[in-house]
């Protein structure tokens, strides 16, 4: 398989810097006074100075224009068990070809793949014909867009889900929600499976551990649903969000909208800049007793 470079096409809407490095500019933003943009991909609405990044650090104002840094860049790619994403209500049994880029729109202190979300990870550049080709390759079903946050991948992976698409394939998103209404409406009709992050129904821990905010989420995930099959995650950390009412509470909440939809409650381990001990096992499977009584499909992971 020939792997062409996204520096030697000729693509529309391209910034090439002086290191030859391509970037796309990016949708989904308005111009401000004295060359600043404001970003509008997501909740944050990053004003962003000349040369400056967001909080995502990969949309960046060029001379008044806001490009996006990691179009075309992957940095993991991996063929994994649909069930991994976790999906267990989605082509059961299937494999789907996986792919990362960097950066993310959140700074969750308990982050497990910190090192492509906020480090500075080694990418390749891959042809859209040759994604499109291993995404068919190994029995795969289609493209899953994860292991960083691919809502700030939104350029390419609008660009790509079409492609797929169009290819037989299907989309999947493995997010963590905080993306606005109007891009999220663009996408979605490209988009036939999702898992969102719910990590809290605390806006308070949303604030203080993870640099966001609950309620962009929870409106994704009520939209979301209206279009494409969705599953819900939410990480349990010891004393942080596993009290019994917080977990009836979320549990109540994913029922409001729709009781069949499937919630993964997954055990944390340390990671990144938080070192609590491990969840306790007990205290999973607490949680998984208490979220059945609202929902119908409930499973516990990270247990062994």
């Amino acid at each position: 398989m020939k792997i062409i470079p996204l520096k030697d096409l000729k693509l529309k809407g391209m910034y090439k810097n002086k290191g030859g490095e391509i970037m796309k500019e990016a949708m989904y933003y308005e111009n401000l006074k004295d060359k600043e943009v404001n970003c509008q991909l997501c909740p944050h609405y990053c004003k962003i100075p000349l040369g400056e990044v967001g909080k995502c650090r990969v949309r960046k104002n060029i001379d008044g224009s806001l490009y996006s840094l990691n179009y075309g860049k992957i940095t993991s790619y991996a063929y994994d068990r649909i069930e991994k994403k976790p999906l267990f209500h989605f082509y059961p049994g299937k494999r789907i070809f996986s792919i990362g880029s960097f950066g993310c729109n959140l700074s969750c202190s308990f982050c497990q793949n910190w090192q492509i979300a906020h480090g500075e990870p080694l990418s390749i550049e891959i042809s859209d014909r040759d994604i499109l080709t291993l995404a068919k390759a190994k029995e795969s079903i289609g493209i899953a867009y994860t292991y960083n946050e691919p809502s700030i991948w939104y350029e390419y992976v609008l660009h790509l889900s079409k492609l797929a698409k169009k290819e037989g394939l299907v989309n999947v998103l493995v997010t963590n929600g905080f993306i606005n209404p109007e891009p999220l409406e663009e996408l979605l009709p490209y988009i036939d499976g999702m898992n969102i992050d719910l990590k809290s129904l605390s806006n308070d821990f949303y604030k203080d551990i993870c640099k966001g905010r609950l309620s962009p989420v929870l409106k994704t995930i009520e939209r979301s649903v209206k279009s494409t099959h969705v599953e819900v995650t939410t990480l349990l950390i010891e004393g942080k969000n596993t009290t019994l009412e917080e977990i009836e509470t979320i549990a109540k909440t994913i029922a409001s909208i729709d009781k069949d939809i499937p919630l993964h409650l997954s055990r944390y381990f340390p990671a990144y800049k938080m070192d609590n001990p491990e969840t306790k096992v007990e205290t999973v499977f607490a949680a998984r007793d208490m979220a059945k009584k609202y929902l119908n499909n409930v499973y516990t992971g990270n247990i062994f």
